[in-house]
């Protein structure tokens, strides 16, 4: 059985659970991270070297990085699966979203949500936050224009670059964001993710 490490609140530990439940894979969750710490302890550190999460183990196989990890499970669980298409073309372009997320959108989700969300009132630095916004709602733009040609990010169907941006999408829309732009074709988008069961469950939940 798969083992999943990091607590359920993580938007990248989110990213895993939501695909788990679309390929049907059992797994067990261990929490780690946050509140509940264990990423410094030699065991985790062999997993994951910075003691960020998540991380996993798959019989004698661990391994980090949440959109590795994706890759991973569809390559050895479901290799013919459309999430991850095994055209080299259709492929990189998964590849080229999930990789845009990553080092685009969560930096600056990463500034409002922990200012507006984990950070008390009288702490908050509204100026990076509102810059933070105003940088994401760029890339909102973006895909929103994207979503409009095609109904998805990376295809003309559901694939794993939908499920790293659906963990962001959730805090985009849920929490009260000053400025944030109207994006039809976003929004569109999130309602068809909040039909999937696994995002329901995993990534549409209160912020916290």
């Amino acid at each position: 059985m798969i083992r999943l490490w990091g607590r359920k609140t993580s938007s990248n530990v989110m990213k895993v659970l939501f695909l788990l439940e679309e390929l049907g894979l059992p797994y067990e969750r261990l929490d780690v991270g946050g509140a509940f710490s264990g990423t410094g302890t030699a065991e985790y550190r062999a997993m994951q070297p910075i003691g960020l999460v998540p991380a996993i183990q798959d019989g004698g196989f661990s391994l980090f990085e949440s959109n590795a990890i994706l890759r991973y499970l569809c390559n050895a669980h479901a290799p013919a699966s459309p999430l991850y298409p095994a055209d080299a073309c259709r492929r990189a372009e998964v590849d080229a979203w999930l990789d845009f997320q990553q080092t685009a959108l969560g930096p600056p989700h990463t500034v409002f949500f922990i200012g507006l969300v984990r950070t008390a009132p009288e702490q908050r630095d509204m100026a990076a936050i509102t810059e933070a916004i105003a940088q994401a709602a760029k890339l909102w733009a973006i895909l929103d224009a994207r979503i409009a040609a095609q109904g998805w990010i990376a295809a003309d169907h559901f694939t794993l670059a939908d499920i790293a941006f659906g963990v962001h999408v959730h805090r985009w829309f849920g929490i009260d964001l000053p400025g944030r732009p109207n994006l039809p074709h976003v929004r569109a988008w999130y309602d068809k993710l909040l039909t999937r069961p696994g995002y329901a469950a995993h990534c549409a939940g209160p912020m916290v």
